[in-house]
């Protein structure tokens, strides 16, 4: 497995030398000890020498990650069978500033502000597994504006401004670009607020979405036969809270604790639309709900396009959400995904990209009965 994956990603080097550097590189991931800095993956590999030498392959040479990341998109896609794409933000805590994109920024996980990065993962998720196969960094305004903050970190000129929305979105815009990749339903986060843009962007692409809202997104019921029709524009919550009697129990796999184990939830889903500015065309959407408690408001909030789907198959779709979590805990934080430490774009990109293929490396390791997250032997290819 791991010589097919190396194969698969470095043919497209056109010498030697940049194949034995990225194979090197990517053995480092796997075995070094601590954070996976250059200088303790060539510690793993010669010292000094060696460092000087990965901090050229990785921050200074010319090579472009972006095929590289899509010729591992299409190994998962052959070994792993993704049920969905997976958009997951990533912040990235940092001493320093002068790290691209690095500025002040609230962290949803943690409940606080911090100094760091701000980047989007996409990855491919089925209920066995999942990998991050592409990745875009977030860049304040100090980092678009300032030609000097640009200069120094080789910011390319086509990284312009966005929001964090449109940053989620693009990576999977990015993704759904490649070629040989069958696009696959989306789960994101919109609780920003940007629900009808990502839509309307993704659906123009040809990427079905199942987008997590608030409970305050106001929504249209479009079902004659339901509570609300005609009443105009409703929080989700208030739709979902008028259809309590439409529940039904949903069982699906846990797996985030390392042990498979079933569950129940209770869910619901009726049609509705979102409001749209007089004269644009409806889209015919779901709003899913689900309960952990029966007498407690919706834990969780979704709307779909994948309107031709049933409540059961829809929840358990949410939950590759979850097998993402577990994995980017359990294998990509230990494979580096946070650890580049540099001040370059470039850089960053090149580093994530080969952390992204060590944590493929762990988790489509063909010996299923090693340790979750242990590194795979390397193969005599």
């Amino acid at each position: 497995m791991y010589g097919e994956l190396c194969a698969a990603l470095f043919s497209g080097f056109p010498r030697r030398d940049q194949r034995m550097k990225a194979e090197q590189y990517l053995s480092g991931l796997l075995t070094a000890q601590g954070r996976k800095s250059i200088r303790n993956i060539a510690a793993q590999i010669g010292g000094p020498a060696a460092e000087q030498s990965l901090h050229h392959f990785i921050s200074s040479s010319t090579w472009d990650w972006r095929p590289m990341r899509a010729e591992l998109a299409r190994h998962v896609q052959r070994t792993a069978a993704p049920q969905a794409w997976v958009v997951r933000p990533m912040p990235i805590p940092k001493a320093g500033q002068h790290s691209v994109g690095v500025d002040r920024r609230f962290d949803p996980e943690r409940g606080q502000v911090f100094r760091g990065q701000q980047a989007f993962g996409l990855w491919f998720a089925s209920e066995e597994t999942s990998v991050p196969v592409n990745w875009r960094l977030f860049l304040p305004d100090p980092w678009v504006k300032d030609r000097t903050r640009r200069d120094r970190a080789e910011v390319p000129e086509g990284a312009g401004e966005e929001t964090l929305e449109e940053c989620a979105v693009n990576a999977a815009l990015d993704t759904a670009r490649w070629p040989d990749v069958a696009r696959k339903p989306l789960l994101l986060d919109v609780r920003g607020g940007a629900g009808r843009a990502a839509l309307h962007r993704l659906a123009l692409a040809g990427v079905p979405v199942v987008a997590r809202i608030g409970a305050g997104c106001r929504l249209t019921v479009a079902d004659r036969s339901l509570p609300g029709f005609g009443s105009g524009p409703l929080t989700a919550l208030q739709i979902l809270e008028s259809l309590k009697g439409l529940r039904r129990p949903v069982s699906w796999v846990d797996s985030v604790h390392g042990v498979r184990t079933s569950r129940t939830s209770l869910a619901t889903a009726v049609r509705v639309t979102l409001p749209v500015p007089a004269g644009e065309r409806q889209r015919p959407l779901l709003l899913l709900g689900e309960w952990d408690e029966p007498q407690e408001a919706p834990a969780r909030l979704w709307i779909t396009d994948l309107t031709g789907s049933a409540v059961g198959p829809l929840l358990r779709l949410t939950k590759l959400s979850r097998r993402v979590e577990r994995d980017f805990r359990a294998v990509g934080e230990g494979a580096g995904l946070r650890d580049f430490v540099g001040r370059s774009f470039r850089g960053w990109h090149r580093h994530i990209t080969l952390a992204s293929a060590a944590h493929a490396a762990t988790v489509l390791a063909a010996d299923r009965n090693a340790p979750f997250g242990a590194a795979p032997a390397r193969s005599a290819g």
